[in-house]
């Protein structure tokens, strides 16, 4: 026997409560396919007073109901009808694309094949939203180079990735002080042998090995 949770839903406060008959058609409907197809319902999810057009993921008892998937191993959800699960077409598809992707089954007990058959207009609805996504994708990347762009020309490099002088404050210190010319001969080191002087120091690169003199240059100059 498959193991399955109910979840019910009324739109306006006036339904609330066991006695009410919008309430009670739901668990009717929902108890009667459980028995006829040999499935338990193991737990009840009952959002009170929510309009079919809010998202799944902003419903306290379906976010609820959710919780208890993940913890408890049932993989169905059983719902009187698709208007129970949603009103709005775009909320049907678009929640019944994450409950599979979740790998979670949702069946309208009037209609068990309603998520599963490709209408046309569910065909379109996915395509448009698929457009959609894409379009948001492409419009980031987008926003996301003509950024870095920006950023590279007013500091001349990017903000994503600091430097070694914004992450290691210490070694910059410790170069220059290498780097500053003797005050008796006016020479100053350079910078192989700066880099072999903070290796025996302990400063070393990401790869346990002595800074580059070209690394080095750049971060003093």
């Amino acid at each position: 026997m498959q193991n399955a949770v109910a979840y019910f839903r009324t739109s306006s406060l006036s339904n609330v409560g066991d006695d009410k008959d919008t309430l009670k058609r739901q668990k009717d409907a929902v108890e009667t396919y459980a028995k006829k197809n040999k499935i338990q319902i193991v737990n009840e999810f009952y959002d009170k007073g929510i309009s079919g057009t809010v998202s799944i993921h902003e419903r306290e008892q379906f976010t609820e109901l959710l919780a208890y998937l993940k913890s408890n191993g049932a993989k169905i959800i059983l719902v009187e009808n698709a208007s129970r699960f949603a009103r709005d077409l775009t909320v049907q598809l678009v929640g019944n694309k994450m409950l599979k992707e979740l790998g979670y089954e949702l069946i309208c007990v009037d209609a068990p094949n309603f998520f599963t058959e490709e209408t046309p207009t569910a065909i379109m609805i996915q395509q448009i939203l698929g457009s959609v996504a894409q379009f948001e994708k492409a419009n980031l990347v987008a926003k996301l180079k003509g950024a870095r762009i920006r950023i590279r020309r007013e500091k001349g490099r990017c903000e994503g990735r600091k430097g070694l002088k914004e992450t290691n404050p210490l070694l910059l210190k410790k170069t220059r002080l290498l780097r500053r010319k003797n005050k008796v001969t006016g020479k100053q080191l350079g910078f192989t042998r700066i880099s072999k002087i903070l290796f025996e120091e302990g400063f070393k690169n990401s790869k346990g090995m002595p800074f580059d003199k070209e690394v080095l240059r750049q971060l003093v100059s």
